[in-house]
């Protein structure tokens, strides 16, 4: 039989890794699929490669696949996403400057705390934070942050796009006092010595989505059957990925050259949950720093991509619509997750949708196979959101 070939884009990010494990590993082989990995450095680049056909599909910050189906910045087009590649996974990363003066100790800081002595430092002079993307989780998760603690972003702060690859650059530049930015490149910035962490964005919401496996929907519908398989392909990843067995292996897989062309040991520190928050310190441990695989972690839930849509309507001075909102939610294909996975024993979500930052502990969810336990979902400011009233939802925020 010859492999079915899937071009797919990435950025060198750990929550890459599934993708790039499906082809080193063999669970890409094992569904009779060949995976092409395209490196790019920006966001952007990644979407349009992706938008031309130069690839058939791509790793993506999920609000970027919402914002190509609305016509955000660009003529829209449909977008179907299948599959999470993963939850949280991000951090806040101070310049040291900006660490003394907010006074970080030598662990992750609380929300509350950083965020009342940051709003101190901003009213003494102008702080400017770097992110992915501005249609990125790094950027929503950010503001929402920032104004949950009284800082109004572009009005108290300045927020800037900046390349992961180049965001440690842009800290010892001094063109930014802090960057939000997925792993190793806040450990890169620690190691060196031009940053320090200050908060893991699973502290802001503790199972926030973050990178998606993307696809034009035009792509999703005349290759079903290849993307039923590369979700499969995937879940295997994942599970192989979750296990701490394999982190050391993974790892070395990662950091080659020609995928995130990093530290070996930064990349382990952020798949084993472990921070490096200052220079030459211990590694600290936060669990469920990056969170790939249980809890049907890869389920699309559209309610994640409603919350998504809320504070892109929040923050882009564009008005909330219900049309626009179902648009946003139809890009998460929970229907081929379901598909790819029927009789796997994975479990799989009976809803589509749920209250998102209702849960204060482990609790059971109804699946329509295996059983499936969520666990503490929470914002950091003790809101929930729901998809059924975005509406309200938005009218309660600062």
């Amino acid at each position: 039989m010859t492999d079915e070939t899937m071009r797919i884009g990435f950025l060198p990010l750990v929550d890459a890794a599934l993708p790039i494990l499906a082809q080193e590993l063999g669970f890409a082989e094992a569904q009779g699929l060949k995976l092409e990995l395209v490196r790019d450095m920006t966001w952007a680049t990644v979407r349009d490669r992706l938008l031309y056909g130069h690839t058939d599909a791509a790793h993506m910050v999920a609000p970027l696949a919402i914002a190509t189906a609305l016509g955000r910045d660009r003529p829209a087009v449909p977008m179907a996403v299948p599959f999470v590649l993963g939850l949280n996974g991000n951090a806040i990363t101070f310049s040291v400057r900006l660490a003394g003066e907010v006074g970080l100790g030598a662990g992750l800081g609380d929300p509350l705390t950083v965020g009342a002595a940051l709003k101190r430092v901003a009213g003494e002079r102008r702080l400017r934070f770097g992110v992915v993307h501005r249609h990125s989780s790094h950027n929503y998760m950010l503001r929402y942050w920032l104004a949950g603690v009284g800082i109004r972003p572009d009005v108290d702060v300045d927020i800037v796009v900046t390349s992961p690859p180049f965001a440690a650059d842009a800290l010892a530049a001094g063109e930014v006092d802090g960057i939000c930015v997925g792993e190793p490149w806040n450990s890169i910035a620690v190691d060196r010595g031009v940053g320090q962490i200050a908060l893991a964005t699973a502290q802001i919401w503790r199972r926030g989505v973050e990178k998606v496996l993307a696809l034009r929907s035009a792509v999703a519908d005349e290759r079903r059957e290849a993307v039923l398989k590369l979700v499969r392909a995937l879940h295997a990843a994942a599970a192989h990925f979750a296990d701490p067995a394999n982190a050391e292996a993974n790892a070395a897989i990662l950091a080659r050259a020609e995928y995130l062309d990093s530290s070996t040991d930064a990349i382990l520190r952020a798949i084993t949950d472990r921070l490096r928050l200052v220079p030459g310190g211990e590694p600290v441990h936060y669990p469920d720093f990056m969170f790939q695989y249980r809890e049907a972690a890869n389920f699309p839930w559209r309610s994640q991509a409603g919350w998504l849509y809320a504070q892109m309507t929040r923050w882009d001075g564009i008005a909330y619509s219900d049309a626009d909102a179902g648009i946003a939610a139809e890009v998460f294909r929970p229907d081929l997750y379901r598909a790819a996975l029927a009789g796997s024993g994975a479990p799989l979500p009976g809803a589509s949708s749920k209250l998102e930052g209702g849960l204060g502990g482990p609790t059971g969810a109804g699946s329509v196979q295996g059983r499936l336990v969520l666990g503490a979902d929470g914002f950091f400011d003790g809101r929930a959101f729901d998809p059924d009233d975005i509406p309200e939802y938005l009218r309660g925020l600062p």
